[in-house]
């Protein structure tokens, strides 16, 4: 088979693969070339009669190119194809391991707008993959597939009770019995893949809910709501006297809060508070929390004077969920919103989170302003550069330079720059106590990068 995109380059990233339609890595021709692949890989994992894979999607327009196309190429090689239509990542990750299915597949590209798209796979025990096995994949696409013979084709149909299995799955966070009547919840679906499963779990739980963003049409998912845009969900929360507000990603597996005054809720607040309740009723066991290297200062210090141990990952819930199983860890996360509570998934996921988050809220007679606040954040400045080769951090002179702006902060503060997973870009993040000194040094690296990508250019 002739491979027609550079595969000296590694096609996955932190979280799938991920880029600009028809214009990246991101086509129909690779969606087929990456379904024979993995159906080569997985096929018969899950030890079924009839090897099958489940495929998801969130509201992308080129969600309807790349469905088909992982359909062919997987009953190419003699899987069944079960299709779920718009669902959350968390749900196709659930879903894959309930149905016995060797593999998933999430069509999407999380909070990204909706020019990219990606492909996120899991494995039969619906946690997503390696390292290693996605090397594994990429190296099979670069070799000519194993066809099934005419007889043996796999044959794709629509799963029609998705969201009520799904729905069904996430209410068993909150105890038997127990519902969020009585509180009033403004939701922020993204025009993504929630728009339906959201509010329709939330009304049968009897929460009096305010809707936005729950309109799709193919090309507003991410657009100035949800979680990459939370200002609208917070101002909504508090014009509405809500008691919280709630905002989903594109793909539903972040979430990010707000008070009832209109404040955002970061999801390392999320975090510290989860850790305390689960401290409180015994539930941590003396295992760690796990963050990553971009988790705030303020909740790694809040967590070690509660003598909770706390460890850092790279960027992205597999990491995290494998340093979690690796330490017996019970509770992990991101600042973005990403919330693994691994007692009940095996993925960050913002519905099951926010579900929880109600619960205790409501059992608390408290308003959140006052229960989901357990710390003060350290003043945090994040600014991504565009257009930038990523490899000058590779530099010996930026490396230096990095360090020395380190060292004049101090050592209570952070200074990490590095490449995105996700997207085509480098983020600058400079973490401590004084504001103007995080905007200076923010500013100054940045012009450094920006200037040592131009002497690149120029060599």
């Amino acid at each position: 088979m002739n491979n027609d995109f550079d595969t000296k380059q590694r096609l996955f990233g932190t979280d799938g693969i991920r880029g600009t339609v028809n214009k990246d890595k991101i086509t129909a021709q690779m969606a087929v070339k990456l379904a024979m692949a993995a159906g080569n890989y997985f096929f018969g994992k899950a030890g079924t009669k009839k090897p099958r894979v489940l495929i998801g999607k969130d509201t992308r327009l080129s969600g309807y190119m790349l469905e088909p196309a992982l359909v062919s190429g997987f009953t190419s090689v003699g899987l069944d194809a079960i299709t779920t239509g718009p669902m959350p990542t968390p749900a196709i990750a659930h879903l894959t391991r309930a149905l016995r299915c060797d593999l998933g597949v999430m069509i999407s590209a999380s909070h990204n707008p909706y020019e990219d798209n990606g492909l996120k796979l899991f494995g039969s025990d619906g946690f997503k993959l390696n390292d290693d096995v996605e090397n594994e994949i990429q190296l099979k696409m670069e070799t000519t597939p194993t066809l099934a013979k005419s007889a043996d084709l796999g044959r794709a149909r629509r799963m029609e009770d998705a969201n009520g299995r799904y729905s069904e799955f996430v209410k068993q966070i909150l105890p038997k019995h127990e519902d969020l009547s009585g509180l009033k919840v403004v939701l922020d679906c993204a025009n993504g893949a929630s728009y339906k499963v959201g509010p329709e779990v939330l009304f049968e739980l009897g929460a009096e809910t305010n809707i936005i963003g729950a309109e799709p049409n193919g090309k507003n998912i991410n657009f100035q709501c949800g979680a990459m845009f939370p200002e609208r969900m917070a101002k909504e929360t508090k014009l509405q006297g809500a008691d919280l507000g709630i905002a989903f990603d594109g793909d539903a597996d972040r979430v990010i809060f707000s008070d009832e005054k209109g404040n955002i809720i970061e999801g390392d607040l999320i975090i510290g508070f989860l850790a305390n309740q689960m401290l409180k009723h015994n539930e941590l066991y003396g295992k760690p929390v796990v963050g990553t290297i971009m988790s705030n200062i303020g909740l790694e210090n809040y967590l070690i004077d509660k003598d909770i141990p706390f460890f850092r990952t790279n960027v992205g819930d597999r990491y995290i969920i494998s340093k979690m199983f690796e330490t017996k860890s019970r509770l992990g996360g991101e600042p973005s919103g990403h919330i693994l509570l691994t007692d009940f998934a095996k993925t960050g996921d913002g519905l099951l989170t926010a579900l929880k988050i109600l619960f205790l809220l409501k059992k608390s007679g408290l308003k959140a302003s006052e229960l989901l606040r357990p710390f003060k954040l350290v003043p945090q400045l994040l600014k991504n550069i565009k257009n930038i080769n990523k490899n000058i951090l590779l530099k010996n002179e930026v490396q230096r330079f990095i360090n020395d702006k380190q060292n004049l902060l101090g050592k209570d503060s952070r200074v990490l720059i590095r490449p995105s997973g996700t997207e085509d870009l480098i983020r600058v993040m400079v973490e401590s106590p004084d504001i103007k000194k995080n905007e200076e040094v923010s500013d100054e690296i940045c012009s450094f990068l920006i200037n040592e990508n131009k002497l690149g250019k120029n060599e």
